[in-house]
């Protein structure tokens, strides 16, 4: 096993090129823009009239969902472009398409680096039979992995549209009584600009999918069909990474085989471990990082999100488990 102090040992500056690769980067995100106009708008408007074949080019495309979030995460980090404001812009339109607020995602994206598997996230396998039961506990975790998450996202929208006085007494509320982890979000969420850029990408999103419906028309259960593939991908590949990684070890994360197509088509995501501890590293980089610093994959990706189906674990069985990749 590699200590913590290990991977964060910096490289020299000359050995791997951090430059951003901007331009790849605007090319994915054109892709990206383009792919959603086209399942939202032209496919409804121009193709499904003319035959309902059409919609199984909805297939393949679904596959890019988790590379959207992939591109999202570099805005998030602010790896996009070495332009702030370009940063903040595409990520917004991202964000757009993809369905939630840019701050949202990346305000509780950076939430998750700074506490993760700490003991107010612990994960989202982790449950207390003290508190509940193993049934409740199953209920919660399969939800959650099957279409939890990306409901959340989209859906915890519809706070910051509450009344004001409301929202702050909300907001109040965790500043005084929550979690460490509660408390640095609601800080985060107490600056005007930042309500108000969610306001505004929140409505966004709701003429964009209400327009999209009314140019399905008829065939609205293929809209309802493309979102529902879409919170099923979101939410089943996000905890793959940190699914049985050790509790209070907060860069960890799995390291996960891929072929180096599949790699690349999800921007490197699954060197995980090596982002926790190299968050500012361009996505394309990330496998030069793996090479030097002696890094090794847990397994392959695939049996990563089939062991998610095993199930939550209770906190007490938890130290005595062997999990399949460990902190490095």
């Amino acid at each position: 096993m590699i200590a913590k102090s290990q991977v964060s040992k910096s490289l020299p500056a000359r050995s791997i090129n951090l430059t951003i690769p901007e331009a790849l980067n605007f090319s994915l995100a054109g892709l990206h823009i383009s792919l959603n106009l086209f399942q939202l708008f032209i496919l409804p408007l121009y193709l499904l009239p003319k035959s309902l074949w059409w919609s199984v080019v909805l297939i393949p495309i679904a596959f890019s969902n988790n590379p959207l979030w992939a591109l999202l995460h570099e805005a998030i980090h602010d790896l996009f472009n070495s332009s702030g404001r370009i940063n903040l812009v595409v990520g917004r339109l991202l964000g757009i398409c993809f369905g939630s607020p840019f701050h949202i995602l990346r305000l509780t994206h950076l939430s998750h680096h700074k506490f993760n598997r700490s003991p107010t996230e612990k994960g989202t396998e982790i449950y207390n039979p003290e508190d509940v039961s193993k049934t409740k506990a199953s209920f919660r975790y399969f939800f959650y992995i099957f279409c939890g998450l990306y409901l959340l996202e989209v859906f915890s929208t519809c706070i910051f549209f509450l009344p004001r006085t409301i929202f702050r007494r909300m907001r109040q509320r965790l500043v005084d009584h929550g979690d460490i982890q509660e408390k640095w979000l609601a800080q985060k969420f107490s600056e005007e600009k930042i309500v108000c850029d969610i306001r505004i990408d929140g409505v966004a999103i709701f003429l964009v999918f209400a327009l999209s419906a009314f140019c399905f028309g008829k065939h609205w259960a293929i809209l309802l069909g493309l979102l529902m593939v879409r919170t099923f991908f979101i939410s089943f590949m996000d905890n793959v990474y940190h699914y049985r990684t050790p509790l209070h070890a907060t860069v960890s994360g799995h390291n996960l085989s891929l072929p180096r197509v599949f790699s690349r088509f999800l921007l490197n995501f699954n060197f995980h471990r090596v982002h926790h501890a190299n968050p500012s590293i361009p996505w394309l980089r990330l496998p030069h990082f793996f090479a030097q610093q002696g890094e090794t994959f847990d397994c392959g990706l695939l049996k990563a999100a089939l062991d998610q189906l095993r199930g939550p674990i209770a906190v007490s069985d938890f130290a005595v488990l062997s999990g399949m990749g460990k902190s490095r």
